[in-house]
């Protein structure tokens, strides 16, 4: 007791250097804390400028130029029904009438002869889907917003010829010309010309190898974690199987390509630059990333679940299926996010199988011909043409939006699985 009461009120003594010591660890921290603020203000910096770089190059994307031609169907004698224009055949039907003529002569009526050489030879097509859609058009006088050629168009932008440029400076004031929005870029496929091409065929086939993906990869990759941490003897080779698993998720993506070259596309050869191939090609690389992810969800899980589930007469089968794999599968699913995400991305293994083939209509199915977003991003930054650089950075922002959209629902089935223990 006298030796407590003798150390109460005892302070120690601070001398110099243990100030100088506490000051320098104070120094040290806050040097910390700024570089790691630092590094935040940095990353979200280049965030923005990058989003911000993107999305002003992207406006230009989702417009188009037009040029305003107004049609009068009831004095050129252009016919038909809804009934006759429902049929497969209707732009037949109206191309055998003569529309492309018709649009052609309406055009140098209204925009000189000048002004009609600016009109795209297909724009009648467009003309002939909007009187397929609503054929009340062809009762009488109407104005259509139709595509200009791509040296107008370049015009429009300050590029190309004088000519152009002055051709382009005078519709334009004569409100004839204009750059619109261009809802059909979001439903068209791939095209020669800047004004024409469109991004559904490869968003399209981007979900359609994505669906291969996630149900080729997330069940086998799950049931393998499964079985390597719940059923699997710990012998040598469990061992080898884990370090090639662990080596797989580290093998570059073109590998996984030449092996969906040199495989699938020989036992499947006439569904080259198929999304079923693209997926099977995907799920290779995917799967060993969901493996590790599930074998840590799983490892995750306490073994109290499984000592309870067995205590109360569980077997062992639906220990694993009823307790553990429902408590791993939120930590499962952000491996699968993080696998499927870059799957999306990928580019290489895609063009070893040939999806960088030239599509010109949607795919209809898992083994049609088709394209992914990447491939068509990377195929079109090789154009030289300005309207493909602004079309090229509209389909990366169509990328990130779905990448958002499929993260996002990945998110949400992850956190309604979540359970607390």
């Amino acid at each position: 007791m006298s030796d407590i009461a003798n150390t109460e009120g005892f302070q120690p003594t601070r001398t110099e250097e243990f100030r100088k010591r506490l000051e320098k660890r104070y120094a040290a921290e806050r040097r910390f804390k700024l570089a790691g603020l630092s590094a935040i203000l940095v990353s979200v910096a280049v965030l923005i400028f990058l989003l911000g770089n993107m999305t002003y190059n992207g406006i230009g994307g989702f417009q188009r130029a037009e040029l305003d031609v107004t049609i009068d169907f009831a004095e050129a004698g252009i016919s038909g029904d809804a009934q006759s224009l429902a049929t497969p055949d209707a732009l037949q039907r109206l191309q055998a009438q003569g529309l492309p003529a018709v649009v052609e002569f309406y055009a140098e009526e209204s925009l000189g002869s000048e002004g009609a050489a600016g009109v795209s030879s297909e724009a009648w097509r467009d003309v002939a889907a909007d009187i397929i859609a609503d054929p009340g058009l062809l009762q009488g006088e109407h104005t259509f917003s139709l595509p200009t050629t791509d040296d107008l168009a370049s015009g429009l932008n300050d590029e190309g010829s004088a000519e152009m440029q002055a051709l382009a400076d005078r519709l334009e004031a004569e409100g004839k010309l204009a750059s619109n929005f261009d809802p059909g870029f979001l439903q068209r496929a791939d095209a020669t010309s800047p004004q024409k091409v469109g991004i559904w065929g490869a968003l399209k086939g981007s979900i359609l190898t994505m669906i291969i993906t996630l149900l080729l990869a997330f069940p086998i990759g799950v049931l393998a974690a499964l079985y390597l941490e719940e059923y699997a003897p710990k012998n040598r080779w469990t061992d080898v199987i884990e370090v090639s698993i662990n080596n797989l998720a580290a093998v570059p993506s073109i590998i996984f390509g030449l092996l969906g070259l040199a495989v699938f596309l020989w036992m499947f050869p006439n569904y080259r630059s198929a999304p079923l191939i693209g997926g099977m090609t995907l799920a290779l690389m995917t799967m060993p990333v969901i493996v590790i992810s599930g074998r840590n969800a799983i490892k995750a899980v306490p073994p109290s679940i499984r000592d309870g589930a067995l205590a109360i007469g569980a077997s062992p089968v639906q220990v694993v299926f009823h307790h553990v794999l429902p408590l791993a599968l939120p930590g499962i699913l952000t491996g699968t996010i993080i696998g499927m995400a870059r799957a999306l991305g990928e580019t290489a293994p895609l063009l070893m199988i040939g999806m960088r083939a030239f599509v010109a209509s949607p795919p209809d199915g898992f083994t049609s011909p088709a394209t992914v977003l990447p491939v068509q991003i990377f195929l079109w930054s090789d154009e030289i043409d300005r309207g493909f650089v602004e079309r090229t950075s509209a389909a990366i922002i169509i990328l990130l939006l779905f990448l958002l959209v499929m993260n996002g629902l990945a998110i949400y089935l992850r956190n309604k699985f979540e359970k607390k223990w």
